[in-house]
């Protein structure tokens, strides 16, 4: 499933995406970097492909030739507001991931 980094709105299946493409439930740009597979925060210019350029703007349009729209997890919503986790998401997928209490 493809959905929006924002808001988390599944998009159509088989759709293109294109620089000046939006989503129809907040109206943000799609081609973005967070909504692409290849965005990676501990990465090199936060992109796992080798571009020659850095992105300044990781939440606004661009015309990255790489973008392929990224596949949202299972129950998966938008981050909104630059990506931050809630604080209590954040501690549960921790605890999950290295045991504990």
């Amino acid at each position: 499933m493809k959905a929006c980094h924002f808001c988390g709105r599944e998009q159509p299946a088989g759709e293109r995406v294109y620089r000046s493409s939006t989503c129809a439930g907040c109206g943000k740009d799609l081609k973005i970097c967070r909504n692409c597979r290849f965005y990676s925060a501990g990465a090199h210019w936060e992109c796992l492909e080798t571009i020659h350029d850095p992105v300044a703007d990781k939440e606004r349009a661009n015309f990255c030739e790489f973008f392929q729209f990224r596949d949202s997890q299972p129950g998966e919503k938008g981050q909104g507001q630059g990506g931050q986790l809630k604080p209590a998401k954040a501690r549960d997928d921790f605890r999950k991931l290295f045991g504990g209490d």
